[in-house]
């Protein structure tokens, strides 16, 4: 009977979740194998293959997969690089900087994906402030825009709060009294970072890493507004595929392949700083 009104607890939770998240990509798998035809389009009742063995066997899509790939992982790179001094920094101030500055960090994800995309496009265009201040300074205009360098800096600019918080709470379990004794014991503050504060904030930068690469490699506003139509990656890929070729089924196998791309490397980082954490703590 217990067991029964646990099941009947969680039932409205499971649906939900059934609904909005298992259908879909059930739906969208199926889709990736029926047959589309440019003169009657997709064929419900028809199955193939050939949609894979079209992205396995074409270049192009290697580049775009690799070009998403690299991206998405300097992206989290420097979002670590930055973040985690940042959530450090912001873990030792006291009331009301503390509170200011999170705000201010925090500030970001208030405003919508595309504003701050047309934003960055405002400073990175031919004759945005960027290029006003190089050639004030007596240079040349350089071509900012429309490049790699645009789209990953504006995505470190809207990850950036998706990693020093997961980061920062991390630290708020960190009990700073551990620090002062390995420093009273004759430790360096480079050591203590490296054997104390480092191993108890590993689960705060997997999580925030974890985040801003799903979130980098399925962005599409940014590499759309940014990259402009020569920079693909694959979540601008599979807009084209569904509103410009309406390929559906193909623009499917695309989204099924970088969900499945996007678990293994989830997963393999994920397994190798449980590792790491594991080693640090043993």
């Amino acid at each position: 009977m217990k067991a029964l009104r646990g099941y009947l607890l969680t039932g409205p939770a499971f649906a939900l979740f059934a609904g909005l998240l298992i259908l879909p990509l059930g739906l969208t798998l199926v889709l990736s194998f029926n047959v589309f035809d440019y003169n009657t389009g997709v064929d419900a009742d028809a199955y193939t293959l050939d949609h894979y063995a079209e992205v396995f066997g074409d270049s192009y899509f290697y580049e775009v997969f690799f070009r998403t790939l690299w991206i998405s992982a300097l992206t989290t790179l420097l979002c670590v690089l930055i973040g985690v001094p940042e959530a450090y920094i912001l873990s030792r101030m006291k009331a009301p900087w503390r509170s200011v500055f999170l705000i201010l960090i925090l500030t970001p994800l208030l405003i919508s994906v595309v504003v701050r995309a047309f934003g960055w496009s405002l400073l990175l265009g031919a004759d945005g402030l960027v290029n006003q201040a190089i050639q004030a300074l007596g240079g040349n205009p350089v071509k900012l825009l429309y490049t790699p360098f645009a789209v990953v800096i504006a995505l470190v600019h809207v990850m950036l709060p998706f990693m020093v918080i997961p980061v920062w709470t991390s630290l708020q379990r960190l009990d700073p009294l551990a620090e002062q004794a390995a420093l009273s014991l004759g430790a360096s503050q480079a050591t203590v970072m490296r054997k104390v504060v480092l191993p108890q904030i590993l689960p705060g930068v997997l999580s925030g890493s974890l985040i801003v690469f799903g979130l980098a490699a399925s962005s599409f506003a940014i590499p759309g507004l940014l990259g402009g139509r020569r920079l693909k990656m694959v979540a601008t890929l599979i807009y084209d595929q569904y509103l410009a070729e309406l390929n559906w089924p193909l623009g499917a196998t695309v989204a099924v392949l970088l969900l499945v791309l996007n678990l293994v490397v989830m997963l393999t980082w994920n397994r190798i700083i449980e590792r790491r954490y594991k080693k640090a703590l043993g």
